[in-house]
């Protein structure tokens, strides 16, 4: 696969992680190694889970269900990394124990992370009816973001240049497989299952009735002082700021933030600055076919002015 020069040199440092299949589903080698063991996790009935496809706020949820959970209390929610307080059930970062290893270990109730599709969930979370929080992101600017993500993570594949990566997204070869299935497959199963589902733009565009939607799901009630708290410390000035929650305690030799940060720009429409119009025309054909026979829709940018400035 051919790089930039740039690019070519930003991943010679340091060795990645290999990629494997699971039922079709490209997965990092340490998920596949122990798959058995993923599926067969027991889910506890007062699991709460937080799924999304990759770079979709999932980080940003985990930061406002914590503070819904603590009631604003901004001490408790610094207590550790957000990777520790939420297990990311099926991964294995080289330094750390399992989500596994770590979900197991937690006393309940438990509010757990994953971004397997809604086929390799595993069935105990379903069985137990355990409360799921989905979030899904515009397809445009989610794949920007997992781009970014590609290049500063070494436990994710180099993603070759921008161009080569749009073909991969496009044609769902990337770890966790396509974004249109993923968010096409939570959406079908959000009436059968306790399954609130969330879309990233609205979070940017309104937080304080999206927040109070979390709360009523996780079934607490928060006056207008807590809610304007969370809004503050969930914030994406305040979070990229926070080293509990920007990833910053992750060692660069997994996470080099110097090649893009975590947190990078957590806004909607940057994709207007890396896709050519050509791109963006192919884009909008394939996701026409794509979405044509679904109810779900998307937003790919505010319709009130807040996007920031780039």
């Amino acid at each position: 696969m051919a790089l930039s020069k740039m690019e070519g040199l930003e991943h010679d440092e340091g060795e990645r992680l290999a990629v494997d299949y699971v039922e079709g589903i490209l997965q990092p080698t340490p998920t596949c190694d122990t798959w058995v063991q993923i599926w067969n996790f027991q889910a506890r009935p007062d699991d709460l889970l937080i799924a999304t496809y990759p770079k979709a706020g999932t980080t940003w949820v985990q930061e406002i269900v914590d503070f819904i959970q603590s009631e604003g209390d901004a001490d408790r929610c610094h207590r550790a990394p957000i990777h520790d307080r939420f297990p990311f059930i099926e991964w294995k970062i080289p330094f750390l124990e399992s989500g596994l290893e770590q979900a197991e270990a937690m006393p309940s109730p438990r509010t757990l992370k994953t971004h397997l599709p809604i086929g390799l969930l595993p069935p105990s979370f379903l069985e137990k009816n355990c409360k799921i929080i989905y979030v899904a992101r515009n397809p445009k600017d989610n794949m920007v973001s997992y781009y970014h993500f590609h290049r500063m993570n070494k436990a994710l594949p180099a993603p070759g240049t921008w161009e080569e990566y749009f073909e991969s997204f496009l044609a769902g070869k990337v770890c966790w497989g396509s974004w249109y299935d993923h968010v096409r497959g939570w959406w079908d199963a959000k009436d059968q299952h306790r399954i609130l589902y969330l879309f990233y733009e609205d979070m940017k565009e309104n937080p304080k009735r999206e927040i109070q939607k979390l709360a009523e799901f996780i079934g607490k009630s928060l006056d207008d002082e807590i809610l304007d708290k969370i809004i503050h410390h969930t914030s994406f000035d305040v979070m990229k700021q926070n080293p509990m929650a920007n990833y910053s305690s992750v060692p660069a030799k997994f996470m080099n933030h110097s090649i893009s940060p975590f947190m990078r720009k957590g806004t909607v429409g940057d994709w207007k600055n890396h896709f050519t119009v050509a791109q963006n025309e192919r884009f909008d054909e394939d996701y026409g076919k794509r979405m044509a026979d679904t109810t779900l829709t998307f937003h790919f940018q505010l319709k009130k002015s807040q996007i920031q400035p780039v």
